[in-house]
């Protein structure tokens, strides 16, 4: 595609990069008036559950019995449902958290999550709304089960509290509805620093991009102490107080680029590269090809090395 440096600074309207995880399908009604798949006579809520795990037969089936188990240690008498054409649901005066399956997730979504602390950054999706909030667990990943008891019950503590009203917010001309994608699919997003255009951006990432958007924004932000985030050209950029961007993101019609402005410093070196590119190394990343390590290892190098100033 050329070299990324010269690509933003020389073709403004092209200029690039990102992208997501579904969100739970739930009905039009809203989660606290929907009624739960009432089991048949013979078969209780927490045998569904059981048949659900087994069904899956996977990665997925023994991460939803592990956080099955850590919620019953810490809530004895909570409430198990099935929701939703067979989704758990546990809840302790009101629901706590759901947990639904995807091919490439399991997907823990907390009914209020938007009004429970979570001082130790557990909830990596579904952040931009004003009620719930979520945790993606991915294959190979395991939930700290310390934090995780602490979060469910501050979530059925926050069931027994009722909610405090919260002023109104202006509506601004960056909401999600509102975005245009560009081409290839890239949203248009006004310059702005720090995280919320970076996530105004990651919310109208069209399709599987925005799953990948939300797994990278999460792992930058996990990996880097003293984090800076803007968005320039619509595209997200990352760097470190006083010492540059290091990376940026584009999305693309078919894949969505990352591109390291260091990247001939980085082991291994990154794919992306042209003679003009100079610095600069990027990866095309299509769909269901992440490989979250590789990245990690990328972004924790490239974040010490001396930054792109603008």
């Amino acid at each position: 595609m050329g070299n990324v440096v010269h690509f933003l600074v020389s073709i403004p309207e092209e200029r690039r990069y990102m992208l997501s995880i579904p969100e739970p399908v739930f009905p039009a009604a809203s989660m606290k008036s929907s009624k739960p798949t009432a089991p048949s006579d013979e078969t209780s809520a927490a045998e569904l559950i059981d048949a659900r795990i087994r069904e899956l037969g996977d990665w997925r089936g023994e991460t939803l019995g592990r956080v099955r188990e850590l919620i019953r240690e810490v809530l004895p008498d909570v409430v198990e449902e099935v929701k939703w054409r067979g989704v758990p649901c546990w809840s302790h005066g009101g629901i706590v958290c759901t947990g639904e399956t995807y091919k490439k997730a399991v997907k823990l979504t907390f009914a209020k999550g938007a009004d429970v602390p979570d001082p130790d950054g557990l909830f990596n999706a579904s952040l931009e709304g004003n009620t719930r909030r979520a945790i993606d667990i991915h294959e190979g990943e395991t939930i700290d089960a310390r934090a995780f008891k602490a979060l469910i019950l501050a979530a059925a503590e926050r069931n027994r509290k009722p909610r405090a009203a919260k002023a109104a917010k202006p509506k601004t001309a960056a909401g999600p509805a509102e975005v245009k994608l560009l081409s290839g699919g890239n949203p248009q997003i006004p310059k702005g620093d720090g995280d919320a255009p970076v996530q105004a951006y990651i919310a109208a990432m069209p399709g599987w991009k925005r799953e990948l958007g939300e797994r990278i924004d999460a792992l930058v932000t996990r990996e880097v102490r003293g984090l800076t985030k803007a968005v320039r050209w619509n595209s997200p950029f990352y760097g470190t107080a006083g010492n540059g961007w290091f990376l940026g993101i584009h999305c693309f019609t078919n894949y969505v680029k990352v591109t390291f402005f260091d990247g001939v410093s980085l082991d291994p070196v990154p794919p992306g590269g042209t003679p003009k590119s100079k610095d600069a190394r990027w990866i095309d990343i299509h769909e269901g090809k992440y490989d979250e390590k590789k990245m990690k290892a990328w972004v924790k190098q490239a974040a010490r090395l001396p930054g792109w100033k603008m």
